[in-house]
């Protein structure tokens, strides 16, 4: 969930999640339809269907337990090196290096001021050689934190990291179009027309959005209708 998302928002969504979805078997159950409806709000629904195919994984391959290998999380879908390491951080308190966007900014702005092109390949012999093996789990939440505060303190450091993307704008764009479409049918199929009505954005832009849900697996169309695959 935190993938991309701010953390004020995940934490008005997860209680809700971990409710409906308490574990690894009620989840890889779920249809397509009421994990949409849970996860709306969050964007990104990709990361939805992931933690789907993630608990069927884990159901069938690992006796419903997450395997706590990094090299084997990485296999997983949606989880790539990064979040494998950071899952076994924080679930298993493995001693595993790893860079968020709060943890680069703590290491630009103390170890590389007067650089700009900073890349991630410098910073993580630093946050190997700093941390605490002991307790990995909280070295790594006070360093988020600090991160967090530094951000309010000076100017974003992370601008100088030869990795920074200022992100687009969200209001207008296909995430957005493909959210609203979604809510818009989530409880019954609608028709093109009353997609349009509802969602009230440029014709071209609502169908090019719908033919990327079709393709993505989110939709399917039956007839003159669109509905959740």
């Amino acid at each position: 969930m935190l993938q991309q998302t701010q953390v004020e928002r995940v934490l008005g969504k997860y209680p809700e999640f971990i409710k409906i979805f308490p574990d690894f078997h009620s989840l890889s159950r779920a249809s397509l339809r009421k994990l949409l409806r849970v996860w709306q709000g969050m964007g990104y629904n990709r990361r939805a269907i992931a933690l789907t195919e993630i608990a069927k994984r884990v159901v069938k391959d690992f006796n419903r337990v997450l395997p706590d290998s990094v090299d084997l999380l990485a296999t997983f879908p949606g989880i790539g090196m990064t979040t494998a390491s950071a899952v076994c951080a924080f679930a298993f308190n493995q001693p595993t290096v790893f860079i968020e966007t709060n943890i680069r900014r703590v290491f630009i702005h103390f170890f590389f001021r007067d650089r700009d092109e900073v890349r991630d390949s410098e910073i993580l012999p630093l946050v190997e050689k700093t941390m605490d093996k002991r307790n990995p789990r909280e070295w790594y939440y006070a360093l988020m934190d600090y991160g967090a505060i530094l951000k309010k303190q000076y100017p974003n450091p992370n601008k100088r990291s030869a990795h920074y993307q200022k992100q687009t704008p969200f209001a207008g764009s296909n995430r957005q179009i493909r959210g609203k479409i979604l809510k818009a049918i989530i409880d019954r199929p609608k028709t093109l027309m009353e997609i349009q009505h509802a969602i009230k954005k440029e014709p071209g832009q609502i169908r090019r959005v719908l033919t990327q849900l079709q393709k993505d697996g989110f939709l399917i169309k039956k007839g003159k209708g669109y509905s959740i695959a």
